[in-house]
């Protein structure tokens, strides 16, 4: 999903509305080890998802989840430690038969950079 935030362009990876809960889910989909600065990119996510989308009157607080390839569980604490936020990272994984289906990673690169040129962000 995208967002302006006075010009400049943000890319929400996928984002859910929980029927049952009546709240927004931001989910950023991460191919690599868990890195802090990715707490910080969610964090700034479900904010922005809570003040353009969130009507505070109906909906519970914006969740947001990242998943990730890998992660040391105590930089996730440290890096999750100071937020308010209900947030989660949880890893991943593929089976052999799921990876094959896949396109490579490279393949995938070449098509965002070639989307990024065309300027279709």
């Amino acid at each position: 999903m995208h967002f302006d935030v006075e010009g400049d362009d943000y890319f929400v990876d996928l984002l859910f509305f929980h029927v049952q809960q009546l709240r927004y889910v931001v989910i950023e989909l991460k191919t690599t080890r868990f890195d802090s600065r990715d707490a910080g990119q969610l964090g700034f996510y479900v904010a922005l998802v809570d003040n353009r989308l969130r009507d505070k009157g109906i909906h519970g607080p914006t969740l947001g989840i990242l998943l990730v390839s890998s992660k040391n569980e105590t930089v996730v604490r440290y890096a999750l430690g100071g937020t308010n936020q209900p947030v989660a990272v949880s890893r991943y994984e593929l089976s052999a038969a799921d990876a094959a289906t896949l396109p490579a990673e490279e393949t995938l690169a070449q098509i965002a950079t070639t989307r990024d040129a065309d300027g279709a962000g």
